[in-house]
């Protein structure tokens, strides 16, 4: 039997609020700053590197507008002052039984932006809205 990488559009993202089906999700990334150092005695002609601090890019959902679906707003409009309601939200890449193979969970999660769908009066398109979310954590668990 042949082994094959896993498809990409297969999955679920439990976000906190309705289990409705995403579009995409893009951001899934970490970056590690790296640290050079040299001391004044050292015997190479260079420098060393160090991991440092970890980065973690912005994720976006997309998913298809429904009518009377507000959930995206409603989170959104949790910002007041210095506060907003923060979620740990659960990406995972699914199999065939539908059953989690590969999964990233988020944590802390606020959204920074809501865009709502573009208008084309010519277009064939379902309407589509995003959200961007800040976070303070990813971890990726495969298997």
């Amino acid at each position: 039997m042949a082994e094959y990488p896993l498809p990409q559009f297969h999955f679920q993202v439990d976000w906190g609020g309705t289990k409705i089906g995403f579009t995409e999700v893009t951001g899934l990334e970490v970056t590690t700053e790296k640290i050079e150092y040299r001391d004044g005695v050292s015997p190479e002609y260079s420098k060393i590197c160090m991991p440092g601090m970890q980065n973690h890019s912005d994720i976006s959902l997309k998913r298809g507008q429904f009518e009377g679906d507000n959930e995206f707003y409603e989170w959104w409009n949790t910002v007041s002052l210095n506060t907003i309601e923060r979620r740990d939200i659960t990406i995972s890449l699914l199999n065939e039984n539908h059953e989690p193979v590969v999964v990233w969970k988020v944590k802390n999660a606020w959204p920074t932006q809501v865009t709502s769908t573009s208008l084309d009066a010519s277009s064939n398109e379902p309407a589509i809205e995003t959200m961007v979310l800040a976070h303070e954590g990813l971890t990726m668990e495969n298997g």
